[in-house]
């Protein structure tokens, strides 16, 4: 079958690769229909080679039909219309039974000390083939994937996977006050869905901060106030005050993680900890401090005293040293994690099944085979062609 490769630093290519077969009773086999290009693969296509294997298939956001499945599945049919989501979570383990499907005690990575596995997502979280794929082993066949109806487009459903519950998920940790404030660090896909998800919860004002002119005039469309950080710069904390009542916001989401433009010294050591053989390379990633901050830090200062920050960007390494002082004197709350995308599939069904409140038929900008993936990499990444969204379809 053909899938999306990892071959190096900035090196996507669509290769043949032997199909997934099942191996576990439990397993199914799906045909994927339509995959997402997340900002997370970013990571890997700049920053976490050392993790990486040449040939390692990439993607973690698919859907598609059931092909096969093992014999000890019970639930699940060929033919049936699933998504898969994006963390591997038995559904039944003690972390699972508490709606923490990505620390999912069944597929915890030992080896580095990590949460549940991912699909398409390095050594540190288990090393899975992932879904850029025409092709996709899924383990659990009847707990993990989420069956959906036949009939609305693939757009309907595939942001279940890993958007739709990583956004939710960001505005509940971020714990907005009816008719509150929430400020949206980032304007991609997490963030322009949290800027929809927190209008839909019941926010007041929800403020949307980028750099990119495109996304900022995507998220104005839908009623954002936003905020040009090239425009305000060292000015944007008193802007964005003057509009909360001279506080800040109650909550801010950092929808960014370790792609914050900002640091250059920083930016200097993850590529050059991309470029070292994967043994040091994977000891620097781990031990120093090759984040960059600015996003986080700007968190830090945005948010109103006695407000929350939650953080759904990933960041990778050992933290540069936090404001500590700043946040306990602000007597700040600071949510986190991968999102735990079973939990929340009971809230999201309804607004992609019985309307489309959120708007995620249109939210991608970008229809793509799959063949079209290394350019389809290069241009999210450089913010081209007006981006924000892919869609493979395989």
């Amino acid at each position: 079958m053909k899938a999306v490769t990892w071959q190096g630093r900035r090196s996507i290519e669509v290769t043949s690769v032997p199909d997934p077969q099942i191996v576990d009773p439990t397993d199914a086999v799906i045909e994927v229909t339509t995959t997402g290009l997340c900002g997370s693969d970013l990571h890997l296509y700049e920053v976490l080679g050392p993790f990486l294997d040449a040939g390692d298939v990439l993607g973690h956001e698919p859907m598609g039909v059931v092909a096969e499945v093992g014999p000890e599945v019970r639930d699940l049919k060929a033919g049936d219309r699933v998504v898969v989501p994006f963390n591997l979570s038995c559904g039944s383990c003690f972390m699972c039974e508490r709606g923490l499907h990505s620390q999912c005690e069944t597929t915890q990575v030992h080896e580095y000390g990590t949460g549940a596995s991912l699909f398409g997502y390095t050594k540190l979280y288990g090393q899975v083939p992932g879904g850029q794929a025409e092709y996709l082993r899924v383990p659990f066949a009847d707990t993990l994937p989420i069956r959906v109806p036949e009939g609305p487009p693939d757009e309907r459903f595939v942001y279940l996977s890993d958007v739709l519950p990583t956004a939710w998920q960001a505005v509940v940790y971020a714990d907005v006050p009816p008719g509150g404030s929430v400020a949206v660090l980032g304007l991609g896909p997490i963030g322009d869905m949290c800027t929809r998800v927190a209008a839909h919860r019941g926010a007041g004002r929800v403020i949307g901060i980028d750099l990119v002119p495109d996304r900022l005039a995507r998220a104005a469309s839908h009623g954002v106030q936003v905020f040009d950080l090239a425009r305000y710069g060292d000015h944007l904390v008193d802007a964005v005050r003057d509009v909360t009542g001279g506080r800040g916001p109650d909550a801010v989401i950092d929808a960014v993680g370790m792609e914050a433009h900002g640091s250059h010294g920083v930016k200097a050591a993850q590529t050059a900890a991309g470029l070292l053989p994967d043994a040091l390379g994977a000891a620097l990633m781990q031990k120093a401090g090759v984040d960059r901050l600015g996003a986080l830090k700007l968190a830090i200062e945005l948010v109103r005293r006695g407000g929350t920050i939650s953080l759904s960007g990933v960041y990778g390494g050992a933290a540069d040293p936090l404001p500590l002082l700043t946040m306990f004197d602000k007597q700040i709350q600071l949510r986190m994690g991968q999102a735990n995308v079973r939990r929340w599939v009971d809230d999201l069904l309804p607004l992609v099944t019985d309307g489309d409140p959120l708007g995620v038929e249109g939210f991608a900008t970008h229809h793509l085979p799959l063949d079209d993936a290394p350019k389809a990499y290069e241009d999210f990444q450089k913010k081209r062609d007006h981006m924000v969204k892919v869609l493979f379809h395989p």
